[in-house]
This record gives structure tokens, sequence and C-alpha cells, in this order.
């Protein structure tokens, strides 16, 4: 008798254990299956209606710059992507005119509210993109990747209050590493009432809303250093960004509290991501183990 007991309760723990990691692995699987087969062109933004598109998906060996040669990096840009996420298996939006591309920015060219300010940034969810203006003129613009559903960037008014060129996360490493996630020419701009820092950093630049809150900039130099990739690092815009908004003599290796710094606006609402939607059942701490903080 004590011997079927022992059978039977060894038949519960074993389906118990079953209803738990079956779940676990079938999202990995959803999540390895969507990083590979991305459709970036089912991810809708406001000024998509602009251009005209045609949807290309990327053969074996085929990159952005053996496709699109001297105009890759327009049509990154376009695609809010990096190089390293731009492989066989993902979709992304051609434009049928190049041209069309040259200057591109969905961010106002003149911004009211920033018309006072000598150096203000505005981020558009919506369109998943940055604009740095000066005295409400925009300077420059560039693509970012913000919080992905569950881990949403917060909207508002900020400022950026502290910089750190060497800055990394306390919370999240690279992916089956030990190593902290590197959030170089860290921006901060929030902190929440849990104590938790938002930063606008660089960081991949996936094609989608992917971070767990922070705002990330393309950082090739970055994505070198520590997954190899690209050979030769071109878009390094979050350089280009904390540049600006502190000065270059605060890239070093220290720690600067910023007084009044830029004023940081956080507006419009994460795209949807078809595809990389959160299973039943799941909870967050599998979520965490995606790219990036």
């Amino acid at each position: 008798m004590r011997t079927e007991n022992r059978e039977v309760g060894t038949k519960y723990l074993t389906n118990c254990y079953l209803l738990v990691l079956i779940p676990y692995f079938l999202f990995l699987f959803h999540e390895i299956s969507s990083a590979k087969t991305l459709n970036l062109c089912r991810i809708s933004y406001p000024s998509d209606s602009k251009i005209e598109w045609k949807c290309y998906k990327f053969g074996k060996g085929q990159t952005l710059e053996k496709l699109f040669k001297g105009k890759w990096g327009d049509i990154a840009r376009f695609n809010r992507i990096d190089r390293r996420h731009a492989h066989a298996g993902v979709s992304i939006k051609v434009p049928m005119d190049s041209r069309r591309l040259k200057g591109f920015s969905p961010m106002p060219s003149f911004y009211r509210p920033a018309e006072k300010e000598e150096k203000y940034i505005l981020i558009d969810l919506s369109e998943q993109y940055l604009g740095a203006y000066e005295q409400g003129g925009l300077v420059f613009s560039m693509p970012v990747a913000t919080g992905r559903p569950g881990y949403e960037t917060p909207s508002g008014d900020f400022r950026i209050t502290a910089a750190h060129k060497n800055h990394v996360s306390n919370r999240y490493k690279i992916e089956n590493t030990d190593t902290p996630y590197p959030m170089y020419y860290g921006l901060k701009f929030h902190q929440s009432r849990s104590g938790t820092g938002y930063y606008i950093h660089g960081r991949d630049v996936p094609g989608y809303p992917a971070s767990h809150g922070c705002i990330g900039l393309y950082g090739e130099s970055m994505q070198k250093k520590f997954y190899n990739e690209p050979k030769n690092p071109e878009l390094d815009d979050i350089e280009i960004l904390f540049r600006w908004a502190v000065g270059a003599e605060k890239a070093d290796n220290r720690y600067y509290n910023i007084n009044n710094g830029p004023v940081v606006r956080i507006t419009g609402r994460t795209p949807v991501i078809p595809g990389l939607k959160k299973p039943a059942g799941i909870t967050d701490v599998h979520k965490e183990k995606m790219v990036g903080p």
C-alpha cells in the first residue's frame, strides 16, 4: 500500500513539474522563433503613411550593407533596427523610392513647447523616435527602442539629472552571461518611487520596443565590444546625444549629477508588437530573459 502511495505521489509531482515547465519552454520557443522571423512590416507607426514602401524578408547571408549599399543606414533608421538584428528571416519595410528617406524624420521640425528651452529632448513612443531641440527647432533626430509591454517607459515631463559614460545595469545582465548589461553614455531622466532609475543609453535597437523601461539608442561600439558585431561600428547615436546634452567634457569615467539639465518630454503610446505578445500564464520573471535593460 505504501509503495502504491509513493508511486501516486511521484506521478503527481511529475505532472506538477510538467505543468510548470511546459509553458516556460513554450515561451522560450515562442521568443526565439519570434526573434528569428520578426516581421517589422506589421509594426505600425503614424509616419508610415508618408512614404510608400514594400515588405522585404532577408534571405540567408543577406545584410543591410549588401542589399542597400550606401543607403543602408537610412533603411536601418526607417525600420528602427540595428545591423545585429537585421538577419535572415527578418522582414523590413523598404521604401519604393529610397530618395524619400534622405533626411527622414517623423519628428516635428519645430516644437513650440521647447521654444524657450536651450536644449530639449522629445521622445515619441508612437514613432519610436527621439528629437533634440534648441529653442524649439529640431537639431537632429534618431530612432529609439523603448519599454516593451509590462515594462513600459514612463510618459510625462522629466529632466536629465545625471550622466555616466560607462554606466552599467545593476539589475540586468547580457543574455546568457554574468556580465552586467552596459548602459553606456547613460543619461538619467527619472527615478521611480520604488527606486528604479530610468536612463537614455546605448543598447540593442532590434526594430521594436524591447527594453525594461529605459530608452535605447544606437550604440554599435558597445555592440562590437560585447557581441563582436558589427565589424565596423558606425551608428553611435547615443554618443552624439550625450555630448550634445551634457557636454563632451563629461564623456569620461566619472558619474556626474546634472543641475537643470535638458527637459525630456515623453509622449504617445507604444506600438503593438505582433508576434511578440506574452503567452498566457507566463510571469514577468520569464520576460526578463529578453534582451537588455
